[in-house]
């Protein structure tokens, strides 16, 4: 017998829809889509797994820098350092909303503790830290906290020709680390900001210098559009940050936080893409009554 197609999603409008889609454009008809075109982008955070309190590469890149900042005290004076010592939340809600300031800020922080290692010595920290700590309210690793009707939508997509992206603000690099174990996406299927790096004396190492800009808003599209030479047919978000690719496919699905009981409730940052849903007519999808299973 063979197993049942987004077995922990509920027979409601939004699994009813995501069928219908796939069935409308893998067969010969008017909504058809050549395999070629078959390109399904995901955010991650809030996404494919839990991004409260903070996104899990938050809690990684804290960690970091709090060892940093005790090392050198004098960059307790600095961001973003000091909003971390300082529990300033609504500084780091300021990369979300994109604030010029806020991101170039981050951006330097970041290549201040990475610059100059190799990808095995990040990829080391990175498993590190999944080894070691714990989702605060879940207690469990980060990595066990992927939903699980999400990775049934991967394999039924990939099932019918569609090749499959993670497009993310997040670090791509970071991701990278867990994706093909955790997902079952190829690395270079991770599309996400990025360092820039250089190849010297026969190794290659990570620059000081962004590659090209974050991942955020019209940024993915545009990082989509370099990386596959397509936009997405189908693609999946959660938050104000992910409109612009949910605009760019034929088929958006948004994830809506609403189940307190088995993960969190909160509309914060998503208050615009649920209204651009209400008003374009995107497939949301109500966490607490779409899935009979979430992680």
């Amino acid at each position: 017998m063979t197993e049942k197609v987004l077995a922990s999603w509920k027979d409601g409008p939004a699994r009813r829809a995501i069928l219908d889609f796939v069935r409308a454009t893998t067969t010969p008809g008017t909504a058809f889509v050549e395999v070629a075109d078959r390109i399904a982008t995901f955010d991650n955070d809030g996404t494919l797994w839990v991004e409260q309190p903070l996104p899990p590469q938050f809690d990684f890149v804290f960690r970091r820098w709090a060892k940093e900042a005790e090392a050198e005290p004098q960059l307790a004076d600095r961001q973003p350092y000091k909003a971390l010592l300082e529990r300033d939340q609504a500084f780091f809600e300021g990369l979300a909303r994109q604030e010029p300031q806020v991101v170039s800020t981050l951006v330097e922080a970041f290549a201040h503790s990475w610059a100059g290692t190799t990808p095995e010595e990040f990829d080391t920290q990175v498993r590190e830290w999944m080894r070691t700590v714990k989702q605060p309210k879940l207690d469990v690793p980060y990595v066990e906290l992927v939903y699980r009707p999400m990775l049934e939508l991967f394999d039924l997509l990939r099932a019918n020709g569609f090749r499959v992206f993670v497009c993310s603000g997040g670090g791509r690099d970071f991701m990278r680390v867990f994706a093909e174990e955790t997902w079952g996406i190829p690395k270079e299927n991770v599309i996400g900001s990025a360092a820039a790096y250089s190849y010297a004396d026969g190794k290659l190492v990570r620059s000081r210098e962004l590659l090209g800009d974050l991942d955020l808003g019209s940024g993915k599209p545009e990082h989509i559009f370099a990386h596959t030479g397509r936009l997405p047919v189908f693609a999946g978000g959660n938050a104000d940050v992910d409109i612009e690719m949910l605009r760019s496919a034929r088929f958006a699905l948004l994830v809506n936080h609403d189940d307190e009981q088995r993960e969190f409730t909160y509309t914060k940052g998503a208050e615009a893409s649920l209204a651009q849903a209400a008003e374009l007519g995107w497939t949301v999808v109500s966490m607490k009554s779409d899935w009979t299973t979430v992680f």
